[in-house]
């Protein structure tokens, strides 16, 4: 194998196992540490998706420790360590604990960090991240409900998360190509800077950055970091071929349903989309699950009553006050736990009814829904949009699940993603 990932979400694990299939690597993903009955024969790369992003950081780091240990034992030449392209993270974790931690498994030395994905208009540039062309801390994830992001340099915000000193390889650096970066990354080692942000503001930056650290035993990032890094295998002789991605996904027969719980402001435009063109559309409100006004049966009753094959939308997507308004009476941990759970469990009572193809939205809903689907492996389909394909159980009930990360998706993508399904 030549790459182990560990992703910090199930939605980013799903973005890097699409990234590395577009480009050609053989991808399978896993929720948690890979069964030993899985086989992994032929497989290029490994992905492992946690649910370590909003915990705590010495948990994160132990989870994200594990998930590397079973990636080395599994033979992964390279590791890489998967987290948002918005940089989710509070002051005091996760991503410095746990690039550092990794960095220590494999003995030390440099690592960047780079979470450019310039397709979903992630961008960066003399160490700043912006969304979409606007800054980190003006654009809607200062309101995220779990990670507020209120500082746009990367640089600032890793180091106060690390205990080493945080670097920088400047555009300037990463537009003299691969040699370029290379010199910028000894640079850095050299005046005792082991963390650096690398700047990347196109497709061909960040191919160039996987040629340039292709040889790195560690690498950190968003899915955009491994766009290089199969054709840098290629070229370096460390696999023969790179395989053609699919273009569509044969999926279990049954109807369909759409499962948001993000409350991003793509989602939230999403779910507007649907409920203009018509989707059945059902509102899960977490004050009406807290009082008993809403409950999994009063939903369930809902989809019984839905008929036709299209597909159905149950949400609970909402504005941020509204969010504030209810992390504020019931808790932000309690208010979110609860409305995963209904979702989760929501999960479990379609697929009784013969739900087979389920796309879901939002990192922490995705993850409640998979796991409680008992979902462990998932092999990768078409791309939808950037970031998000479609993908198909290898345990279990067959099933077809679109996990998308809430701030992914254009506005139609509710409407759209089934086509490439047959």
């Amino acid at each position: 194998m030549l790459l182990g990932c560990i992703a910090d979400d199930l939605t980013g694990a799903t973005d890097l196992s699409l990234t590395l299939t577009q480009e050609g690597l053989r991808t399978v993903q896993c929720t948690g540490l890979p069964s030993p009955a899985l086989d992994l024969t032929g497989i290029d790369a490994l992905v492992i998706a946690l649910k370590s992003r909003s915990i705590p950081a010495a948990d994160a780091v132990s989870q994200s420790v594990a998930a590397a240990q079973s990636l080395r034992a599994l033979g992964a030449r390279q590791l890489l360590f998967k987290y948002c392209s918005t940089f989710d993270s509070t002051d005091e974790g996760n991503i410095g604990p746990v690039a550092e931690a990794l960095l220590a498994i494999v003995g030390g030395g440099q690592t960047i960090a780079c979470p450019a994905f310039p397709r979903a208009g992630r961008t960066i540039y003399a160490g700043q991240l912006f969304v979409n062309g606007v800054p980190l801390c003006e654009s809607p994830m200062k309101d995220h409900p779990l990670n507020p992001m209120h500082d746009s340099d990367l640089r600032r915000v890793l180091g106060r998360q690390s205990r080493q000193a945080v670097g920088l390889i400047g555009f300037s650096d990463v537009a003299a190509g691969p040699d370029g970066i290379a010199k910028a990354l000894a640079r850095e080692a050299r005046e005792g800077r082991p963390l650096s942000i690398v700047d990347a503001l196109t497709d061909q930056h960040l191919r160039d950055i996987g040629a340039a650290i292709v040889n790195l035993p560690l690498v950190t990032g968003g899915s955009g970091i491994a766009m290089g890094l199969p054709a840098a295998y290629l070229a370096a002789g460390l696999i023969e071929t790179l395989t053609p991605p699919p273009r569509t996904m044969t999926a279990p027969a049954g109807r369909a349903a759409i499962l948001a719980g993000s409350c991003s402001a793509a989602t939230r435009g999403q779910v507007a989309a649907a409920v203009e063109a018509g989707v059945p559309t059902f509102r899960l409100d977490a004050g009406q699950l807290a009082d008993g006004h809403q409950s999994v049966t009063h939903v369930l009753d809902w989809v019984d009553q839905q008929a036709g094959p299209q597909p159905i939308l149950i949400y609970s997507s909402a504005d941020p006050d509204v969010v504030r308004d209810t992390q504020a009476r019931l808790g932000r941990d309690a208010a979110g736990a609860m409305v995963e759970h209904a979702i989760a469990d929501i999960a479990l009572g379609l697929r009784q009814r013969g739900f087979t193809r389920l796309l879901v939205a939002g990192g922490e809903t995705s993850g409640a829904v998979v796991q409680a689907l008992g979902a462990q492996a998932l092999a990768i389909g078409p791309e939808i949009d950037p970031g998000v394909p479609w993908t198909r159980t290898l345990d279990g009930v067959p099933m077809a699940l679109a996990l998308k990360s809430g701030n992914f998706g254009t506005p139609d993508f509710f409407l759209k993603a089934w086509s490439s399904l047959t």
